[in-house]
């Protein structure tokens, strides 16, 4: 068509070629010229998105749960046999050490549930350590499979503090203490407080603790952070603190141990029946014979602890002694403990014993008017009162740590006047 138009055009002359050209030209620019209120779209062919498919997620294998809590008396066998477990497969669990290690210590009220199949057979085994931490076991084609779940508490710090009106043991509950905050509080200041002797109405303490919660219930008593307590106008403070070796302990502010090389009393719970004295009427006897030591009236059964690290030099019957153990340490330094009901296993001849531990037990045997602990405290021979008696302190804290630890220090007992001030003026 458009060859033929040539063809016609080449008729005319070419001045009417030319116009005929140019009058095309401006009808078709006319023909194409959008109206003023019009807009040129173009178009595009839509393209068509196909939804992914999403991947098919497996079904979760159906499983039967067993509950099973660990009653007085039994043992693994009978709590898998109760569940319908079986014990074949308890025996290729004890196989594994790192399986058997946590699931042998087993105690009543410990609870474990076991996992079973569509087809009844076990696939797995959850049972608890403690409160926090969990073991569970899986069944596998290969075997087992053991893995450890771990829940950490919340830990909430606490401020306490009250006046001595008539024993620490009432000040502090009323301060709202733990009996177990009570015994840290008493272990803490045990090398520089007779807690029996000493105290007096008027005497104040003041302390930071931590307290741990899980899900809203509190677990238990944390550590101490730091105390201060005010016997008889003297000042002593606490604070404990870890190194960057990471050995943790209680210091007083200086970097000096709270731990001595002795404790100062051999027991908790007890009230001092006679004191040491050179010029005592025995009161079996009814003659005067020197006291050589301190009486620690206690209920039969009562646990001594061992005042000091040191060896076991002897443990039997001595005469009037009645059941008598006898501890050296070093420095030339003997401690005995007589009239024992019974030993424990720690006191054997030769045994190495460690500061704390238990020795034997509070009885009345040999030349006694009642249940009673006698405490010797010897230093190359020669008895020293016990309760008076200079004993050597602890290792301090290690000169390289002293910067880092006197920062810390001046922290930590400016918290806790802080909270001193804040409570008193509360009152």
């Amino acid at each position: 068509m458009v060859i033929h138009l040539f063809t016609i055009m080449k008729r005319f002359p070419r001045w009417h070629a030319i116009g005929v050209a140019a009058l095309t030209f401006v009808m078709l620019s006319v023909a194409m010229w959008p109206a003023p209120s019009q807009s040129v779209i173009v178009e595009l062919p839509p393209q068509v998105v196909m939804p992914t498919p999403s991947p098919e997620v497996p079904e979760e294998p159906e499983f039967t749960r067993v509950a099973e809590e660990v009653q007085p008396g039994d043992t693994l066998s009978t709590v898998f046999e109760r569940a319908n477990a079986g014990v074949r497969v308890l025996y290729r669990m004890l196989a594994i050490e790192e399986i058997s290690t946590p699931l042998e210590r087993i105690y009543p009220g410990q609870s474990f549930e076991f996992e079973f199949d569509a087809d009844n057979l076990l696939r797995g085994v959850t049972f608890s350590e403690s409160i926090l931490v969990k073991h569970r076991i899986s069944l596998t084609d290969d075997g087992f499979d053991i893995e450890k779940i771990v829940r950490e508490p919340e830990i909430h710090t606490r401020f306490a503090e009250a006046t001595i009106d008539s024993s620490l043991y009432l000040s502090a509950k009323e301060a709202g203490l733990s009996d177990n905050m009570i015994m840290q509080m008493a272990t803490l200041y045990g090398w520089d407080i007779d807690f029996a002797l000493d105290i007096r109405a008027g005497d104040t303490f003041s302390l930071i603790y931590q307290e741990e919660y899980l899900d809203g219930e509190k677990l238990g008593d944390g550590p101490i952070l730091v105390a201060r307590f005010v016997n008889q106008g003297r000042e002593v403070n606490a604070l404990r603190y870890t190194d960057e070796g990471g050995r943790t302990d209680y210091y007083s502010p200086n970097g000096d141990s709270m731990r001595k090389a002795f404790l100062r009393t051999p027991m908790d719970v007890f009230r001092i029946s006679s004191s040491f004295n050179p010029n005592r009427r025995h009161p079996v006897l009814n003659t005067i014979r020197a006291h050589k030591g301190t009486d620690y009236a206690a209920p039969t059964g009562t646990p001594i602890k061992v005042t000091g690290d040191g060896k076991v030099v002897s443990a039997g019957r001595n005469g009037g002694y009645g059941n008598v153990v006898v501890v050296q340490h070093g420095g030339g330094i003997r401690t005995l403990y007589a009239h024992m009901s019974q030993f424990s296993k720690n006191a054997r001849a030769g045994n190495r014993v460690r500061q704390g531990q238990i020795i034997g037990y509070v009885g009345a045997t040999g030349q006694v008017t009642g249940p009673h602990l006698h405490y010797e405290f010897l230093v190359h021979g020669v008895h020293k009162n016990p309760q008076t008696v200079d004993l050597p302190t602890a290792q301090p804290l290690d000169r390289q740590f002293l910067p880092q630890f006197e920062e810390f220090a001046s922290n930590m007992m400016g918290q806790l006047q802080v909270f001193e001030e804040t409570y008193v003026a509360a009152d």
